[in-house]
């Protein structure tokens, strides 16, 4: 964990802004609040958080186009808290730009693993590493993923996921190995995620989503990104 980051609170209801403040604080992070989406864009805009918390639910302006406004602009990784439990919702969030999302009611806990697990993928990779995969070249020392030369923009979710596939190209992944190196930090995490994020990545990565070539699906086992 990275002590000393900077979180971004985005939320009306002052219990939970409370809850999550102390929470966060008692584990290191510091923090800083807004009640409103307008307030939420100008914290963000001044203060330069890590991550930004953001309850879908603000009095001004729905938090789904608070997503999109801050992807006007910056990368900052948003946590989206939200009552929607729909997968077309979550996937209209990470379409947005939203890098999670978590369902209420929640724990800490868990909050706090995701927390861990966006920041661990925010760190550099240490080796100076280039994979080709298919078209894909991933450079692990930038974090630049790009096919046929052009640059795809990835979440750090959707970047660990290809990483993951890539290094082991050729080789099938099941979804407990996928969900255990990703969200191990996460009690029993729910399948629908990996299925959420590699729907988003495959959009991003294949030229026919639908029929894809690059990520495949084994039924009933996992994925495996085929080698060149």
């Amino acid at each position: 964990m990275i002590k000393g980051a900077l979180i971004l609170i985005v939320d009306d209801e002052i219990q939970i802004r409370r809850m999550l403040r102390l929470s966060l604080e008692g584990h290191g992070f510091l923090t800083c609040e807004a009640t409103t989406a307008q307030e939420g864009l100008a914290a963000a805009a001044a203060k330069h958080p890590d991550i930004v918390i953001l309850d879908l639910g603000l009095p001004d302006k729905d938090g789904l186009e608070v997503v999109k406004n801050l992807r006007e602009w910056t990368n900052t990784p948003i946590i989206v808290l939200t009552i929607r439990d729909s997968e077309e919702d979550k996937i209209a969030l990470l379409d947005a730009g939203a890098n999670d999302y978590i369902v209420k009611p929640f724990g800490m806990g868990e909050l706090l693993a995701r927390i861990r697990v966006i920041l661990r993928n925010m760190i550099p990779e240490k080796n100076q590493k280039i994979l080709n995969a298919r078209g894909i070249r991933i450079d692990l020392s930038s974090r630049v993923v790009t096919k046929n030369e052009i640059e795809i923009k990835l979440t750090p979710t959707e970047y660990a996921i290809l990483r993951l596939l890539a290094i082991n190209a050729g080789k099938v992944l099941t979804h407990s190995q996928i969900m255990k190196e990703l969200w191990a930090d996460v009690i029993s995490p729910d399948a629908s995620y990996l299925r959420v994020y590699m729907f988003q990545l495959r959009r991003k990565l294949e030229d026919d989503p639908e029929h894809p070539e690059v990520i495949v699906t084994e039924p009933g086992i996992g994925y495996i990104l085929r080698s060149p």
